[in-house]
């Protein structure tokens, strides 16, 4: 039996699968399976949109009672506690059974339950015919207030796959300076502060700037934003994100496009492009190659997708 620090759950609907897939791969270098994940590397839920939990595995074995007498030994002493029952993949354990198992690992624990605002939360689940008891953290949503920025554009990427983005430009990796080559309002820029990743933004229009710059500072974050057209800002990054800015708003021209993409080339060895046009030509051209790609269809317009482009140099 594999043991591992965390068990991961995720949520995503059917237009958001394959980006979910791409995520998890970049974040724990394997592909979400079954909405889980086993993994011995400790992400917060929140950083993505599709985590909806992470359990801190304390205790694992294939006999039901043989966990019980683990927790037992354990000695947890604890006030302000709840179990929670997490139902998995394939498991078919009846309602009244998962609630007398909750109750079990209730005597055990030494404190006061508290079912409405508990302080700890534990979990106890079963996957593929062993039990798992660990502490359970949510993804508080916290990231939905984004959503209410002072300045917005109609046509911007949604909070899904700006968030998701963030994680695949970095790898997961904090500690990675990222660019928002064509930032417009910042979008991108505040999942990434939201997330603790170091990031700068760039975009050529004074107004787009400000509005950009009057988010970020909204919600009490720190990043730079560059106004400046990409081709002269003459910094390094370990990883670049490109959101083509002209694909909805108005057509741009394929020499435009080249330009964008040549000019964060000379930036970093390592981009991530959203685009609904196929640029992978151009790609070519400026010397790197697609390493992955997905499309992103949006909730009830299947004719429209965004494409997710990976690239690294060649």
């Amino acid at each position: 039996m594999s043991i591992y620090n965390h068990i991961y759950t995720f949520t995503y609907d059917e237009n958001e699968m394959d980006l979910c897939k791409l995520e998890s791969k970049y974040i724990f270098g394997e592909i979400v399976k079954n909405r889980l994940i086993f993994s011995n590397q400790k992400v917060e839920p929140s950083s993505s949109t599709f985590i909806k939990s992470r359990i801190d595995v304390l205790a694992s074995a294939n006999d039901y009672e043989v966990l019980l007498a683990s927790i037992k030994k354990s000695d947890i002493k604890l006030d302000d506690f709840k179990v929670e029952y997490l139902v998995l993949d394939g498991d078919d354990t009846e309602y009244q059974t998962r609630l007398r198992k909750q109750r079990d690992i209730g005597v055990i624990i030494k404190g006061v339950a508290e079912y409405y605002n508990p302080s700890t939360i534990f979990a106890l689940c079963k996957y593929e015919e062993i039990w798992y008891f660990g502490k359970l953290t949510k993804n508080d949503v916290e990231w939905h207030k984004h959503n209410d920025k002072p300045h917005s554009y109609s046509n911007s990427i949604s909070v899904v796959i700006g968030k998701s983005l963030v994680n695949i430009a970095a790898k997961g990796d904090r500690n990675k300076r990222l660019l928002d080559a064509c930032c417009g309002v910042g979008t991108i820029m505040l999942e990434a502060c939201f997330a603790d990743y170091i990031i700068e933004g760039c975009d050529i229009n004074w107004k787009i700037c400000r509005n950009a710059r009057e988010n970020i500072a909204h919600f009490a974050y720190e990043a730079k934003v560059h106004c400046r057209d990409i081709q002269y800002l003459d910094k390094k990054y370990d990883a670049a994100i490109v959101d083509l800015p002209y694909n909805l708003v108005s057509k741009a021209t394929e020499s435009q496009i080249l330009n964008i993409l040549a000019s964060v080339s000379k930036l970093t060895d390592s981009f991530v492009v959203v685009s609904i046009d196929d640029i992978s030509q151009h790609i070519s051209d400026i010397g790197f190659h697609t390493v992955d790609t997905c499309l992103v269809r949006k909730k009830g317009k299947r004719q429209f997708a965004r494409k997710v482009w990976v690239c690294e140099k060649a």
